[in-house]
């Protein structure tokens, strides 16, 4: 018997980018700029790019005007979800330093 049947949906980059850019706007703290940017009080934070068929995310370490940057790639469902909840707390970091 094949195992197919509990396979999960095939990956869709483009539609998991929609996906991380209403998670991001819905963070007040975040100003989207444009398709792929966002930005933390005016410094770039975040950016996202689909690669292909999977998403190059970078998130500042800490935003400032030569941030450090932490690449992740993004190449199913469960990344993109642990990637969302790790970025939120992230900024939320950002703010509580400040």
């Amino acid at each position: 018997m094949s195992d197919d049947f509990f396979a999960p949906p095939p990956f869709n980059a483009a539609s998991s980018v929609e996906r991380i850019r209403r998670a991001l706007r819905e963070k007040r703290t975040l100003t989207e700029r444009g398709a792929a940017r966002f930005d933390w009080r005016g410094q770039p934070a975040v950016e996202i790019a689909v690669d292909g068929a999977v998403i190059r995310a970078r998130v500042a370490k800490h935003p400032m005007r030569s941030s450090d940057w932490q690449l992740r790639t993004l190449s199913d469902g469960a990344m993109v979800r642990h990637w969302i909840e790790d970025t939120l707390r992230q900024v939320e970091r950002w703010s509580d330093e400040d």
